[in-house]
């Protein structure tokens, strides 16, 4: 066989893998760019505007206030029923009011960018606080767009290129914007961050609308109790719920106190913790996440949640030797590797699994209660996490954390019949 037939018969394969098909589909790209779109304003509004705030000489109890700007992440299913009943009229339901975010949100940070945290402390607050509010109503309808536009089989590496694009976004609107403040200053950063929101609109007008058949909440009331109703009258919801709030709950009990141990516990500096923790943490997890995203292709979703949960799980034990051994770099490299590797994997197939929960009737709606029901474990239970250490130690609360993770995963095998006829779209 002549080397020009091995390569055709190579290419041929190729072609024909359903990995590389839903790589080089066009939505995969939008998915990209509407990431990006949805991870910028979050830094602007918190921890880079904390920095601008700092050298401005802003004192720590009114840059402690300002991380009340966040509100409206926490908040945004209580708006969400309107984006789910109401259509603009341009563009269709789920692209017009992302289009229409998105043009507020430029227009918001370049308005930041004219304001001055010495002069107008208040006036800056209250217009990061409205950004804030347009980047989590951004957030509910491009979840709501995902969810809609996705087949079942690309769920889970849409949401992995989704966050491989919003993870890219963060670094823009932190690391590169703390960068271009020290060359051209904090006002000319802001107009620039503004700019970049561009490619979020690209995102917005190269996608195709949902399905038209798709028909909204004829009325506010059915906006409001429709996917109340719609949820609990499926088989099992009552456990579902459980299971969201617990799937990821040893992963953020880790999570919680991760770079406390890595300074405190074995005494690693900041610089080791900000370029391996923070830096190389980022790119397991975009990794993890595409890994993650590719497998499920294959594997499906019930597969996917028990094995990567699986793997979040043992993941913490890596930090429990890491106690055990004290400073070392290759076991720390080794540890924040497979840690966020694994977090990247999960995170992939519980947002697929979330999506796949969604009618797409309410799937706004819905995506944002069960969504902020997955955060509630983390804001409830994880700051127990100090005194649990205080009392057993960092190598005992690690394996702690990875008993916490065994309820979230039997839930999988307990719910293998809901999430299988999920998957085939039966329930």
């Amino acid at each position: 066989m002549s080397d020009n037939t091995k390569s055709g018969n190579i290419w041929s394969a190729l072609k024909g893998s359903p990995y590389l098909q839903a790589f080089t589909n066009r939505r995969m790209a939008i998915m990209v760019l509407l990431g990006f779109g949805s991870g910028l304003p979050l830094p602007l509004t918190a921890g880079t505007l904390q920095a601008w705030l700092t050298t401005a000489g802003i004192d720590i109890k009114t840059i402690g206030l300002f991380s009340l700007v966040g509100l409206p992440y926490t908040l945004k299913f209580l708006w969400s029923p309107f984006m789910d009943r109401f259509v603009p009229p341009w563009l269709g339901r789920r692209r017009g009011w992302i289009v229409s975010v998105q043009i507020l949100l430029l227009i918001g940070i370049a308005v930041m960018a004219l304001s001055s945290p010495e002069n107008m402390p208040l006036a800056l607050a209250v217009i990061a606080l409205v950004v804030a509010f347009f980047s989590a109503s951004q957030d509910i309808v491009i979840d709501a767009y995902r969810t809609d536009v996705l087949p079942d089989k690309e769920r889970g590496l849409g949401v992995a290129v989704f966050i491989f694009g919003y993870r890219i976004a963060m670094l823009v609107g932190g690391a590169l914007a703390l960068i271009m403040s020290d060359r051209i200053g904090w006002r000319n950063t802001y107009f620039f961050m503004a700019l970049f929101m561009i490619f979020g609109m690209l995102g917005a007008f190269a996608g195709r609308e949902p399905d038209n058949k798709i028909v909204p909440p004829r009325t506010m009331q059915e906006a409001v109790w429709g996917p109340l109703k719609d949820f609990f009258t499926r088989r099992s919801a009552l456990i579902i719920i459980l299971f969201i709030v617990l799937y990821k709950l040893g992963d953020a009990y880790a999570g919680a106190l991760s770079t406390a141990f890595l300074i405190r516990g074995v005494n690693f500096t900041p610089t080791d913790v900000g370029t391996i923790n923070k830096g190389m943490g980022l790119v397991a997890t975009i990794v993890g996440a595409l890994f993650g995203g590719t497998l499920m292709v294959k594997m499906g979703l019930f597969r996917s949640l028990w094995y990567f949960g699986i793997l979040q799980m043992v993941s913490n034990l890596s930090f429990m030797a890491l106690a055990l051994i004290g400073k070392s770099y290759p076991a720390m490299i080794i540890a924040v590797a497979f840690e966020n590797l694994s977090s990247g994997m999960g995170s992939t197939a519980f947002v697929a699994f979330v999506m796949a929960l969604c009618n797409k009737r309410f799937s706004a709606t819905q995506f944002a209660l069960l969504s902020s029901l997955a955060v509630l474990g983390r804001v409830v239970i994880s700051p127990t996490s100090g005194y649990i250490v205080s009392y057993i130690g960092w190598a005992n609360f690690f394996f702690f954390t990875t008993v916490a993770a065994l309820p979230g995963l039997l839930l999988v095998l307990y719910l293998k019949r809901d999430i299988v006829a999920l998957d085939e779209g039966k329930m």
